[in-house]
Parts: C-alpha cells; sequence; structure tokens
C-alpha cells in the first residue's frame, strides 16, 4: 500500500522507513514561526533561555503583526520584549512590523520550502502547504518548547483526499471553491486530518493555493497541502529559493485516504459564509440584498496582489456607496509596494478605500476597523464566529475580493457576476 504525503514526511523527518495514522513521532521543525505573541513565549521560559540559550537561532522566524503599529502600551512593550529576544539571542529571521502579515512574509521570504515541517504559534500556519510544506498551527507552550529543545511530537494524521477538476470561471474564485469545500466537510469534519488537494491543480495560482490551504484549519485540518509543479518551482524562484534547496514529496497513486471527495470547479459559484460559523455558506444569489455597514478587502486569506487587483478591476470608476467605509489590507509590504506600481492602491482609494498598513489588526478586533453593535462586516478574511472582529453583536460574513468589491459599490451583498455582466 502507498503512502500519504504525511505519512512520508513524518516518516523521513522521524528517521522511520515507515510510519501509519495515529503514530506518534518526533520531529525537529524547519521552523518555528511566532507573531506579537513571542513576548509571552519567551516570557514562559526566560530562566531557562538564560541558562541554555535557544536550540538553533536559525529555527524561529518572528514577525511582528497583529497589532501594528502599536495600541497600547502594553502591546509596545510586548513588542520591545520580542525585539529584544531576537537581538539578544542572535535570531536572524526577524521581521519588524509593517513587513506584512506572518503568513505572507513566510512565503514571500523563502522560509516556507516544499517537503519541510513548519509550525507556528498562529492556526493559520497551514498556508504554507500551498508549496507542498507539513505546515500546522502549535500553542504557545509547544513554541516555547521548541525555542529550548528543538523538536516536538507530532500525530500521524489520517487523510482526506480532494480532486479537483475542471477550472473556475471568473468571476468565482479560489475562495468560493473552498468556502464549498467546508461546507460540505463541515467545521469540525477534517480535525486532525490532512487534506491532500489532487487533480487540475494547474488551473489555480498560487495565491489561489495559498488562500485554500489558509482555511483548512477552517475544517479542522492539521495540514492542507498542494503538490509541487511549475508554478511552485517558478514562485520560489522569484523569492530567492533554487530547485536545489529542496525536495518535494508528494502521496503515492496507491495512497490509503480516509474519506475521497471530487469537486467540478466550473459549476462552483459565488458563495458566502453567513453569520456566526465558517460552513454556514449560501449562495450569494440566494441570500441577496443583506445590508452591509463595512468592508475588509485583505488579510492573510485574500490580502495578495491578485486579490486587490480583482477588487480594484471591479471598483474601477465605482465609488464605495454612501455610509459604508472599505478598509484595504494588504498582507505585505512587498504587495503595498506593487500595488502602489501598478495604480492598484491609487484606484481602491478613489473608489473610498481606506489605506491601512500590512498586518492583522482588523481582521480579530485588535486594531482598526473594529464593529459597533449592531453592525455587519462582509470580509475577505477567514473566521466570522462571534466576537471575532471586537464586538460580539456584530455580524461578519465571508467572501470573495470579487464578491466584496460588487457588494461595495451598492452597500449590499451582490453576485459578481452582475457587475460582470453589467
Amino acid at each position: 500500500m502507498g503512502k500519504t504525503f504525511a505519512e512520508k514526511v513524518l516518516a523521513k523527518k522521524s528517521n522511520q522507513d515507515a510510519v501509519v495514522p495515529g503514530q506518534i513521532v518526533t520531529v525537529k521543525p524547519d521552523h518555528l514561526l511566532t507573531h506579537d505573541n513571542t513576548s509571552a513565549i519567551v516570557e514562559k521560559i526566560m530562566d531557562d533561555l538564560k541558562e541554555y540559550g535557544v536550540d538553533n537561532p536559525e529555527t524561529p522566524v518572528i514577525v511582528l503583526d497583529h497589532v501594528i503599529p502599536a495600541a497600547s502600551e502594553k502591546t509596545a512593550v510586548n513588542h520591545q520584549t520580542a525585539r529584544k529576544f531576537a537581538r539578544d539571542f542572535g535570531i536572524r529571521h526577524f521581521y519588524e512590523l509593517g513587513t506584512g502579515v506572518c503568513h505572507q512574509v513566510m512565503v514571500e521570504k523563502g522560509l516556507a520550502l516544499p517537503g519541510d515541517i513548519l509550525v507556528g504559534s498562529d492556526s493559520h500556519t497551514c498556508t504554507y502547504g500551498a508549496l507542498g510544506a507539513f505546515a500546522t498551527g502549535i500553542d504557545r507552550t509547544e513554541a516555547a518548547a521548541i525555542m529550548l529543545r528543538g523538536e516536538t511530537w507530532l500525530r500521524v494524521p489520517d487523510t482526506i483526499k480532494i480532486n479537483l477538476k475542471g477550472r473556475l470561471r471568473s468571476p468565482v474564485s479560489a475562495k468560493d471553491l473552498i468556502l464549498t469545500i467546508i461546507s460540505d466537510i463541515g467545521a469540525d469534519g477534517a480535525d486532525y486530518k490532512a487534506v491532500e488537494f489532487h487533480g487540475t491543480i494547474e488551473s489555480l495560482t498560487i495565491d489561489d493555493r495559498l488562500t485554500m490551504a489558509n482555511m483548512g484549519v477552517e475544517m479542522g485540518a492539521k495540514i492542507a497541502v498542494f503538490p509541487v509543479d511549475r508554478q511552485t518551482v517558478e514562485y520560489l524562484i522569484a523569492a530567492g529559493v533554487n530547485s536545489d534547496r529542496y525536495e518535494p514529496v508528494w502521496a503515492d497513486p496507491d495512497a490509503d485516504y480516509i474519506q475521497e471527495l471530487t469537486y467540478h470547479m466550473d459549476r462552483i459559484e459565488p458563495v458566502a459564509a453567513m453569520p456566526h460559523k465558517v460552513d454556514n455558506v449560501k449562495r450569494v444569489k440566494d441570500v441577496p440584498g443583506l445590508e452591509i455597514h463595512q468592508f475588509l478587502l485583505g488579510t492573510c486569506t485574500n490580502g495578495r496582489l491578485s486579490d486587490l487587483e480583482a477588487a480594484a478591476a471591479i471598483l474601477k470608476g465605482r465609488r464605495v456607496a454612501q455610509g459604508c467605509r472599505l478598509l484595504i489590507l494588504p498582507a505585505s509590504k512587498q504587495v503595498l509596494d506593487d500595488a502602489l506600481d501598478r495604480g492598484i492602491i491609487q484606484q481602491l482609494s478613489l473608489s473610498g478605500g481606506i489605506i491601512l498598513p500590512p498586518g492583522c489588526g482588523p481582521c480579530l478586533g485588535a486594531h482598526q476597523g473594529v464593529l459597533a453593535p449592531g453592525e455587519r462586516c462582509l470580509s475577505t478574511a477567514n473566521r466570522n464566529f462571534k466576537g471575532r472582529m471586537g464586538c460580539k453583536d456584530a455580524e461578519i460574513i465571508l467572501c470573495s475580493p470579487q464578491t466584496l468589491a460588487s457588494s461595495a459599490i451598492h452597500g449590499r451583498l451582490t453576485d459578481p457576476r452582475q457587475e460582470v455582466r453589467s
């Protein structure tokens, strides 16, 4: 019997010939990601750090991104602690506030490589599965232990195989596809399972794959992963990574799966995840006209250049509906700079967009864009549970950049195909 991606990677990294689902293995992650929570992590083990130091200063990657610039003295002190830790212990991969959202920074800087094991004290670490990595979130205590010892344990997951056929029909996007999949599997249907994407993935860009892998955790998945192909190789070369620096891993044709699903991408329609669950998914055409007060375009899910460009193309020559606000949250400084060079930021601004610094703030209700009671936000982010954007009496609806842009024009939830036809 063949082996799945997860079985192959975990066997190799734990120096075993083979592993099976349910088995516990000990591995040394290639990188450990932390962000603003670095201060809370290192404070747990400061005495041990002073005595023993960091296991390997090359392993940690620290990105200040959650509340930037600092919104309070407490946040400023946390940032200060992270900077001091990086300086004192020689952490080379440290990225100051404004560099971008940690998950975008990881792929832009060439730190997420095929076949690597990447762990992070953030649940959306699964994003890097788009590049063929075993990437998963861990808690702060695990992160602290890895800083000191350089290793952790993982349980080998069962795997769900998702076959993708055909191609998406614009303005339908990868966000519509992954929300549809989550709707079918359920928010907990893939708990501690690996999800592999197979089929005609060549029609999906790396940005598409990053969006889909990012939301793997929203169906409970331990990892969500795509195979390495020509697009992956070219993306990594653009990030400064040559193919001799990694060894791709993929499942065998006769691997054993716990579940197998097939999606014809040309049949996917624009959808939205309604309050207050990510798997409460409806076709946009079935719930038209919902009044929206705030629009959030960006985040680690849909804040890349292609996302901003898609929204700007729909908004060109149009303005955000009166009484509404549109927040633009680029996933990184590189995305922001590229969007400036191409005139995309100017176009979004002319349409009424408010440009925010590259970071996470509004997505988790930590900084900028907090909602008021009774308000409704249409967002390209990945979570819509109560209180996610800072107010338990507000509502969040998740959608694609195309649906968001179309809706922003009217101030109401709108099928983007309507704008294309008009």
